[in-house]
């Protein structure tokens, strides 16, 4: 059956609101977003201009509770995979990605920005990559050495991997002093549409953007735009996001109520007990991860203005995400420039646990933390052509893992697809096409994590969830924030889905859970 038969039956089927052009494959925009927090964009609550984001959110729909996998590189593999990372490791052993199962069904397979693997994807079906290999990188200057007319960037490493469209680099030193690789995954992209423009083949786009990962650089120009946005300090600014939550009704304050701030011990004490210097300091770095938000947003307009001059829009799938919560680390480097200005290429610097905590607003804790905080992102999805505008908010548990099998829904193509693995397990996840129509999603088994010290299940509106060794248990129906632990009253409940988490551990692993996870190999 051919990809328009596939798509006009499940439109039938759902009653979707066809289009004009509908019953051809659709195009598919993947956009993510590395370390945005669940309230850093407008339409969930964030004072940061994201229009154009907000633009995709009126005309398609909202996901309240999207969750990824609390890290960057898990999240990459489970969204370009469909299974779990458990399932596989840093080089995507075992599975297909979404460039081997598109491009032999006929579309045009495209990556620009980050990746966070060891392997480039054009060995994994993919026509063409242009990015980051690694996991962190100065923005303005990815290379260890000065480039023409510039300081020396400030850097975590010695240069990272690149892909050069065709051409990899180990230590990519750009020679264009306008570089800041926002723009620059964009300009690959536009350079792309423009150069595919003309054939009938679709085209899958996965633009995977570094921004707003630290350091905390951006242009002046975006800086300046947030200059005093912050100085009331985060306990102000997290009760206005808060409150704006609860008037576009993502929030309903009687089953997720605003939890007590959690202070960082490295990112300094309530607001009002800073200094005066301390507190320009920490509204600057606010005002540095905004202007990185609104420059993503930017661009995004970019491609939408694109896509529209060329009539695609309205028959392309978009999906906006972040790879995981807002970041409270506080990465250590040794070679930058105390004289620099904060955002510059010789700076260095992350908000903190803080800020991080105003960027998850109005959920607990942070990256890598399997609480809410680190593993619920928003997501937007648009496609004119077959989702009506849903003004309120779709508040089925989704997960990565279901990207892949959305995918072979609308486009027809065949799983695994044209991977050479030995071993491939189907898709973990299930298609997001009912949720398309607002209906319901028929997920057979629970949603399950684990990133490192961080564990949890999540089944209908149960969730139990640890960050060490104790279970805790939460009825995420009446309590989203997390603040009433179950477990001691519900001690049965806690055993049953500790089993089920336990069994899915040995499914994907073979092995039994040992009280420890393994170790994770960073290179970020």
């Amino acid at each position: 059956m051919s990809p328009r038969s596939i798509f006009l039956r499940i439109a039938a089927l759902l009653g979707l609101a066809v289009g004009a052009r509908a019953g051809s494959a659709p195009n598919i925009l993947i956009i993510l977003v590395d370390d945005m927090g669940y309230a850093d964009i407008g339409c969930y609550g964030s004072e940061i201009r994201t229009p154009n984001i907000d633009r995709l959110a009126a005309n398609g729909m909202k996901f309240a509770q999207m969750y990824n996998t609390a890290k960057c590189y898990p999240t990459r593999a489970c969204l370009q995979t469909g299974v779990y990372f458990q399932r596989t490791d840093r080089d995507f052993a075992n599975t297909a990605t979404l460039g081997e199962v598109l491009r032999p069904a006929g579309y045009h397979t495209l990556w620009s920005g980050k990746h966070h693997a060891r392997f480039n994807p054009v060995t994994r079906g993919y026509d063409r990559y242009y990015g980051m290999i690694g996991g962190a990188e100065n923005h303005f200057n990815p290379g260890s050495k000065a480039a023409p007319g510039q300081p020396a960037p400030a850097s975590k490493n010695d240069g990272n991997r690149w892909s050069l469209d065709g051409q990899e680099v180990k230590d990519f030193i750009p020679e264009d002093p306008k570089f800041y690789d926002t723009d620059a995954f964009t300009d690959r992209a536009l350079a792309w549409l423009s150069e595919y423009q003309k054939t009938e083949k679709p085209f899958l786009l996965y633009l995977a953007y570094t921004a707003p990962h630290w350091p905390l650089q951006a242009w002046p120009e975006d800086i300046v735009k947030y200059k005093g946005v912050y100085d009331g300090g985060y306990e102000v600014v997290r009760q206005a996001r808060y409150e704006r939550q609860i008037k576009l009704g993502l929030v309903d304050p009687k089953t997720s109520p605003l939890p007590p701030m959690e202070y960082g011990r490295k990112s300094g004490n309530k607001w009002s007990e800073l200094s005066t210097e301390e507190r320009r300091s920490e509204a600057m770095r606010m005002e540095i991860y905004a202007a990185m938000v609104d420059r993503v947003d930017q661009n995004i307009g970019r491609v939408l203005q694109r896509l529209e001059v060329q009539g695609k829009l309205d028959n392309t799938l978009i999906f906006f995400l972040s790879d995981n919560g807002a970041c409270a680390e506080s990465p250590k480097v040794d070679n930058v420039d105390p004289k620099a200005p904060l955002g510059s290429v010789a700076s260095f610097v992350s908000y903190g646990q803080n800020w991080a905590s105003v960027g998850n607003t109005p959920l607990r804790k942070w990256k890598q933390d399997s609480f809410e905080g680190g593993i619920a992102t928003p997501m937007v999805v648009h496609w004119p052509a077959a989702i009506k505008p849903q003004a309120g908010w779709n508040r089925e548990s989704v997960h990565l893992i279901d990207l892949m099998p959305t995918v072979l829904a609308v486009s027809g193509a065949k799983y695994p697809g044209v991977s050479k693995a030995a071993k491939i397990p189907p898709p973990d996840g299930v298609s997001l096409l009912p949720a398309f129509a607002g209906q319901t999603i028929a997920r057979p088994r629970p949603l399950f994590f684990q990133f490192n010290k961080g564990s949890a299940i999540r089944d209908g509106e149960w969730k139990l969830v640890r960050q060490g060794a104790a279970w805790e248990l939460y009825d995420l129906a009446t309590d989203r924030t997390e603040t009433r632990d179950l477990a001691a009253k519900r001690p049965e409940l806690v055993k049953q889905m500790d089993a089920a988490w336990r069994a899915w551990w040995r499914d994907c692993t073979g092995k039994d859970w040992a009280g420890t996870a393994p170790r994770e190999q960073e290179n970020e």
